[in-house]
C-alpha cells in the first residue's frame, strides 16, 4: 500500500489469528491502549460482622448499557470478594472518580490489601439512601444500582444493574482515566 510523501507506515505487528484467542500478554498489551474512566464500585455486606462491612473495588470495565431502562454494567473477577458479595447482595453503587482521586483508585485496586473497613476509614463518604453502599465524596457522579442480570464471561462476571438514583455534584474537576497501565488525567 502506498503512503503519501513524508508518511511512513507503522511497523506491522499483525500476526495470524489464534483459533483459541490471542495469548494473555498480547491481549493485555492491546487493551492498555484503550483509555477508560475509573470508578469505585461499592456495596454493603450486612452479613459480615455485627454492623456489616463495606466493600470496595476499583474498576475500569464499567459502561452504560441502556437509556431505557437505565442500565450500567461492571465486570468483576470471578471469585473476588466483590463478585461473591454481588451474587447475594443486589444493591450496589458506583462513584465516578475525579482526577484528584488517584489515591482512592490505587488503594482499592491493591492485591492482598488490608480489610476494606480500614480502607474506607479515612475516605470521606456517605451512605447511599437507596443502596446502603458507600458513596465517595468529591466524585464526578454517583450511581446507586440494583442487579438485573449476571453473565459469566470467561474469568469475569458482567453485572448489569438498573440505576435507581444518579447524582452529579457540582465538582470542578476532570475525570480520572486509565491508559497504558497508569492513572492519568485529561488535559
Amino acid at each position: 500500500m502506498a503512503h503519501p510523501v513524508g508518511v511512513t507506515a507503522e511497523p506491522d505487528t499483525h500476526h495470524e489469528g489464534h483459533p483459541e484467542g490471542v495469548p494473555a500478554d498480547e491481549f493485555r498489551a492491546a487493551l492498555t491502549r484503550l483509555a477508560a474512566g475509573v470508578v469505585l464500585v461499592t456495596a454493603h455486606d450486612p452479613e459480615d460482622g455485627p454492623r456489616g462491612e463495606d466493600v470496595g473495588m476499583t474498576a475500569t470495565a464499567f459502561v452504560s448499557v441502556s437509556l431505557e431502562p437505565p442500565l450500567v454494567m461492571v465486570s468483576v473477577r470471578n471469585g473476588s470478594r466483590m463478585d461473591d458479595l454481588l451474587e447475594r447482595q443486589p444493591a450496589w453503587a458506583v462513584s465516578v472518580l475525579a482526577e484528584g482521586q488517584r489515591h482512592i483508585a490505587g488503594r482499592f485496586a491493591m492485591k492482598g490489601r488490608v480489610s476494606d473497613r480500614l480502607l474506607f476509614a479515612d475516605v470521606p463518604h456517605e451512605r447511599g439512601a437507596v443502596s446502603g453502599a458507600p458513596l465517595i465524596e468529591g466524585t464526578l457522579a454517583t450511581l446507586e444500582c440494583r442487579t438485573e442480570q449476571r453473565v459469566v464471561a470467561g474469568d469475569h462476571t458482567l453485572v448489569i444493574g438498573r440505576v435507581l438514583r444518579a447524582v452529579t455534584p457540582a465538582v470542578e474537576s476532570g475525570p480520572l482515566a486509565y491508559f497504558r497501565g497508569r492513572y492519568r488525567h485529561l488535559d
